[in-house]
């Protein structure tokens, strides 16, 4: 049996749509520009390992690809904290707060490691 997803029962229409509920426009452009950064970041690495590069040069590399994505993570528990959870807490059923409180712990201990 598939486990349910207790995101439905949060009351963040996000969720059943899939959507954030609010997103700051000049926060979406600086992460859609960070990603593509990233995503730059990616090719150049592929390239550095099919060019047999020293390995201490590549792993600087994938360090600078991981704190990238932290940031970009960063501000989209931001965005969710802001919106989805603000908007949960204040207006979401018992039940719905219950299943809010254990997905921000689960994304808080996701994102820690």
């Amino acid at each position: 049996m598939k486990k349910q997803s207790h995101a439905a029962d949060c009351g963040c229409d996000a969720h059943r749509q899939r959507k954030a509920l609010g997103v700051d426009p000049k926060i979406k452009a600086a992460n859609t520009k960070r990603l593509r950064r990233i995503e730059g970041q990616i090719r150049g690495l592929q390239q550095m390992v099919s060019e047999d590069r020293y390995c201490a040069d590549i792993l600087m590399q994938i360090s600078s690809v991981q704190e990238a994505l932290r940031g970009v993570g960063r501000e989209l528990l931001r965005n969710h904290l802001r919106h989805c959870v603000t908007q949960t807490l204040r207006e979401g059923s018992e039940k719905q707060t219950a299943v809010m409180h254990e997905e921000l712990l689960q994304l808080i201990q996701r994102y820690s490691r």
